[in-house]
């Protein structure tokens, strides 16, 4: 008896190679389904096409080109964590085979961690993926910029010639794509952490996405009808808690809209970027535990 208590306390342990396991099943079923694929291949055809939009300037040009390959990998990025997300709990539920994982010694919350891995490296492996296009493209066509400046001012004196080129790689390729495309990441993360809250206590797959799709509409209106709302209602401290509560609840997915910036050509301050990403784990590790409290309540 005592062996097979100390055995059974030795499995209710944390395990990171349970958590793992599970991640990388999760990972393996979500690359499976047809629907990943179809964003995906959707999502790197408009990335790649945009570099055969109508030709401006090169500043309007890569423009256009960083709106629109950022735009694609945030909404096709947000839909990917919404769907993968929505099926984490009710499919395996639906398949019966949550029975045979929780049957096991594996700890409720470390299934739930694991589901949200499994997600989350899908989500860095998509990403990954089109923000490798979105660079090449962009850096190509920056090279062609620069080949075709110095031919137009190969008799301008050096000078001219030196601010031409740094105003190309000042509108091209830099650090700030890069800042972007990390806090777009860190906005998938949190979808897939608030969907995983919201599928341990939903029935279906498509309630769940119903309501991600709501509260995803709620989350980028929010800042314009928080503003409205102080400005007929004053600071007051009950409407500043109030907004925080429905801040908690709703995320403001505009903090974590940086495209129009880098759009724009404006440098990132690093403050910023490390507010952002640090607000966006902030929800993550919040939606997470809130899942993990459903979770273990849930009767299956």
């Amino acid at each position: 008896m005592k062996e097979n208590k100390g055995a059974l306390a030795k499995y209710r342990k944390f395990s990171f190679g349970r958590v793992g396991a599970i991640a990388t099943n999760t990972l393996i079923e979500l690359t499976r389904q047809k629907v990943f694929y179809v964003l995906l291949i959707f999502a790197l055809l408009l990335i790649g096409s945009s570099v055969f939009m109508a030709r401006f300037t090169f500043q309007q040009e890569f423009q256009i080109l960083k709106d629109v390959s950022l735009g694609a990998m945030s909404i096709f990025g947000s839909l990917l964590a919404i769907i993968a997300g929505a099926r984490l709990i009710s499919q395996d539920v639906e398949d019966r085979t949550i029975y045979t994982i929780l049957a096991k010694p594996v700890p409720r919350f470390e299934y739930v961690l694991g589901k949200l891995g499994g997600v989350l490296l899908l989500l860095a492996i998509t990403i990954a993926i089109m923000a490798v296009l979105f660079a090449a493209v962009l850096y190509f066509r920056e090279q062609a910029v620069f080949n075709q400046t110095r031919r137009e001012m190969g008799r301008a004196p050096q000078e001219q010639v030196n601010d031409a080129l740094n105003a190309v790689r000042a509108a091209g390729l830099n650090v700030n794509v890069f800042a972007a495309v990390a806090v777009i990441f860190v906005k998938t993360c949190l979808l897939a952490a608030l969907t995983l809250l919201v599928s341990t206590f939903a029935t279906t797959n498509i309630f769940t996405i119903v309501v991600m799709l709501v509260i995803y509409l709620i989350g980028h209106f929010q800042a314009t009808a928080r503003e409205y709302w102080l400005q007929q209602h004053g600071a007051s401290w009950i409407a500043r808690g109030f907004l925080a509560a429905i801040a908690l609840i709703f995320p403001d997915l505009q903090a974590f809209n940086l495209v129009d910036q880098v759009v724009a050509g404006v440098a990132i301050p690093l403050a910023i970027f490390g507010k952002t990403a640090l607000l966006g784990l902030l929800y993550v590790v919040i939606y997470t535990l809130g899942a993990i409290f459903v979770f273990h309540g849930r009767e299956l």
